[in-house]
């Protein structure tokens, strides 16, 4: 069974930084593309930051370009986010997601999901 556990969102206040966490077990970590993704109000479903199993392959939003970096550690079966300068348009449902295949076309439509951790961000 695959499972995707994502921790460390919170309340913060625009400026502040947060590093989200998100584990994984039940597939081989390091044969699937990652990716963490925000659902708001205002944009629906947002692919932020998606990285190929090898992390050779980098993608980001724009709107977060600059300020969050993608990060995995295959040997903990981990991927990291750590969020900058964040902003009230920031704030959302974050979900860890992980693809079928290592590399991925596009940063949308994964196919394994976590169950989400909030992420607020007041002005």
């Amino acid at each position: 069974q695959v499972q995707l556990v994502e921790s460390g969102g919170g309340l913060v206040q625009a400026g502040e930084s947060l590093v989200l966490s998100c584990t994984v077990s039940g597939l081989t970590f390091s044969d699937h593309a990652m990716g963490w993704f925000r659902e708001t109000p205002i944009k629906g479903r947002e692919g932020v930051a998606c990285i190929s199993s090898t992390s050779r392959t980098i993608h980001y939003a724009d709107s977060v370009k600059g300020r969050f970096t993608v990060s995995r550690d295959n040997a903990a079966n981990t991927l990291t986010l750590r969020m900058y300068r964040l902003k009230p348009e920031d704030t959302g449902e974050y979900y860890c997601a992980a693809d079928y295949t290592a590399g991925f076309m596009r940063c949308a439509d994964f196919g394994y999901w976590g169950q989400g951790t909030q992420v607020t961000v007041s002005s």
